[in-house]
């Protein structure tokens, strides 16, 4: 049988396999996407999400971070694979499959002049471009995804700065759902989650009143086993 590996082997088509990776930000009450011009054909101009070959040294995961670092400038990212997509006819320039990712960022973190200097724009997930080839269906794929995630996990520490008010967390809430969610009804829930830390320092820029910081407490996990959120 392993003398025969090499003849099997060899009459399959050889087929690219890469990556692709929907970057998500949060900034003034949006939930944003990175996008960026396709630098070569086809399409070449077209906006695109940004992703790579995968190499032969390389697992699709290591590639998604090499990829992440050259766009951003970030490490220890949070991210999560989304699907793979095979359709033969997906990429006119060959057969190529690729794994989606969504990955969350803070804006205020990335290099912004490294994104500048390729030509990356942040849209509101609301109204962003047409996309070259698949890329709508893994933005759309990736963000029903991160719903999910939201519904039993408390997002926030990936996207917001490191303190935050409960309305700000509200507000990230309504911009990964599209929906306004009830800011009563909200706080009581995450007053039930044992993940947040209350603090004495208070956000006066926002009201006379000022509102009180919170941050997420180290080392405890965000999973919960009920909705935090009914979708």
């Amino acid at each position: 049988m392993m003398n025969n590996a090499p003849d099997v082997y060899a009459q399959h088509p050889k087929i690219s396999v890469a990556v692709d990776c929907v970057i998500f930000g949060y900034e003034e009450d949006e939930l944003k996407l990175l996008l960026y011009p396709r630098r070569f054909e086809p399409n070449k101009g077209e906006w695109s999400i940004m992703g790579g070959f995968v190499r032969h040294d390389e697992s699709m995961d290591v590639t998604v971070k090499r990829v992440l670092k050259q766009t951003v400038n970030l490490e220890n990212i949070y991210m999560e694979q989304v699907r793979a997509y095979s359709e033969p006819d997906r990429d006119p320039g060959g057969r190529v499959i690729s794994m989606a990712y969504y990955a969350l960022i803070r804006i205020d973190e990335h290099d912004k002049e490294l994104v500048d200097e390729k030509g990356g724009k942040w849209w509101p997930i609301t109204n962003h471009p047409e996309m070259i080839f698949d890329h709508s269906q893994m933005v759309s794929d990736a963000l029903e995804k991160l719903q999910n995630k939201a519904t039993f996990n408390l997002i926030g520490e990936e996207l917001l700065p490191k303190l935050f008010t409960l309305t700000q967390l509200n507000s990230l809430y309504n911009a990964i759902f599209q929906r306004e969610f009830n800011p009563g009804n909200f706080r009581k829930k995450l007053a039930t989650l044992d993940v947040l830390e209350k603090l004495k320092k208070k956000d006066t820029q926002s009201s006379k009143r000022g509102a009180f910081f919170y941050r997420f407490k180290k080392g405890k996990t965000n999973t919960q086993y009920e909705r935090i959120v009914k979708i």
